[in-house]
């Protein structure tokens, strides 16, 4: 059997690799029988970012789903939470979502969801693997071929049902002036239009959905600098940065200064459990700024695993109002069971709205932690060998094996784990300081290296 290239990553978030590289036509039609095979036919919904190989994903996951009896429904170019909303509403068999979210251009990626709207989870997956390697399909005569029908009233249902999940005449009545920068991604048209739906005068940046990423896709401090000074240029209240599929969320200050990815989570947090308090369901790698605010509130806080579905799973088993990941990824279950940025931006502006103050008024009144990201190049095979040397390094502390290994301290920690969506070792650490979180993850570098 042929070697699996490296930049091919498959688990729970979907299949990604680069375009001509790993990631061929012949592969997503492949992929797309298997998970038609496993809906058991009937419609599903396909939509995409902005990416140049987006058509030829599209037309191949079509063809796909065609070959086994489904009926493609043709959402377009559409941030990647409309989608489970409209699955939901449609009562479609599943959907797919065509797009590599924060990775770079030469990237794809198809992310599979069930009936319910939620991305598949981990056992759905393996069964889904399963049928793509046996590799036999029910395949269908030419009479029974379906056609492709196109779908444009999703993107209103899902600004209907973000608004409604808000005091939009609150927001309204501060006539803030919001910088938004969608990276020419999937919400470059969407995201404009539903922040003047909540009465914002809005100064766009990089929205326009033929224009190519003209700066990384991960809405991370380094890469928001054009937003940074568009905030300060146009005077605007807050800046809102989105990466290509629009399901993470990163933060501006009035001052154009960034606030970082865990912020916007941490402000989602308060802001919701001030009205309804309940559990709160983050993943390992997510700040502990949200520990702190849920004990402000007399709230259990349950850890999960990196990964969407694995948040989502435990927060529909406990019931929780809200959660998500640190990295710029709201969820609200009432609202949509995903990473959804535009209930993120809605939560933050009715937050200001209803406390009367700065968005970074509102960042000082949070937890003070620094938190240190870095990567280390790591062949999948060689994940587990890492890990046990690092278990083995932190015997005598205390450690978390919920993913990967996670070193706590009472005032930091230190997490490193295998990405879920590139062939690295992710090593996230914090602190009080920078220095100590920065200093925990130079020393696991050179550890490893």
């Amino acid at each position: 059997m042929a070697r699996q290239p490296l930049s091919l990553k498959i688990g729970i978030s979907g299949v990604r690799g680069i375009v001509g590289e790993s990631l061929t036509p012949q592969l997503i039609t492949s992929f797309a029988a298997a998970f038609g095979t496993y809906c058991g036919g009937g419609a599903v919904l396909i939509g995409t970012d902005t990416r140049p190989s987006r058509r030829m994903a599209s037309l191949a996951a079509v063809a796909g789903l065609l070959s086994v009896g489904c009926s493609p429904v043709d959402l377009g170019i559409v941030p990647v939470p409309i989608l489970p909303l409209a699955i939901r509403e449609r009562k479609a068999a599943g959907g797919i979502c065509i797009t590599a979210s924060h990775n770079p251009m030469e990237w794809n990626a198809l992310k599979f969801f069930g009936a319910d709207g939620v991305v598949l989870r981990p056992n759905q997956f393996e069964e889904l693997l399963d049928l793509y390697h046996q590799g036999t399909y029910p395949r269908v005569e030419a009479q029974a071929i379906a056609e492709v029908r196109a779908d444009q009233a999703a993107l209103l249902e899902h600004r209907e049902a973000v608004l409604r999940a808000v005091d939009g005449d609150a927001i309204r009545a501060r006539r803030f002036k919001a910088a938004v920068d969608c990276c020419n991604g999937a919400a470059s048209l969407v995201a404009p239009d539903f922040l003047r739906a909540l009465g914002c005068e809005v100064a766009e940046l990089h929205c326009d959905p033929e224009a190519g990423f003209p700066r990384h896709p991960e809405p991370t401090a380094e890469s928001l600098a054009e937003l940074c000074r568009r905030v300060r240029e146009a005077g605007a209240d807050l800046g809102l940065a989105l990466d290509a599929d629009a399901d993470r969320l990163a933060l501006v200050s009035e001052r154009g200064e960034p606030l970082g990815e865990e912020c916007t989570l941490a402000l989602a947090v308060r802001h919701v459990l001030g009205r309804r308090p309940g559990p709160v369901v983050v993943n390992a790698s997510t700040s502990r700024m949200i520990d702190d605010i849920a004990a402000e509130f007399g709230c259990p806080v349950h850890r999960t695993r990196v990964g969407e579905v694995h948040v989502v799973e435990k927060m529909l088993e406990c019931g929780a109002p809200i959660g998500g990941e640190g990295t710029g990824g709201v969820i609200a279950p009432a609202v949509n069971p995903c990473r959804d940025s535009f209930v993120g931006m809605a939560f933050i502006l009715e937050s200001m709205a209803r406390e009367g103050c700065a968005i970074g008024e509102l960042r000082r009144r949070l937890p003070a932690y620094v938190m240190v990201r870095e990567k280390i190049s790591c062949r999948p095979r060689d994940v587990a060998p890492a890990l046990r040397l690092l278990r083995y390094l932190y015997r005598q502390e205390k450690i978390d094996l919920t993913d990967g290994v996670k070193v706590l301290w009472p005032d930091r920690w230190l997490h490193v784990r295998g990405s879920n969506t590139e062939p690295i070792l992710r090593l996230t650490a914090e602190a009080r300081t920078e220095e100590e979180a920065r200093g925990l993850v130079r020393g696991i570098q050179e550890y490893l290296r």
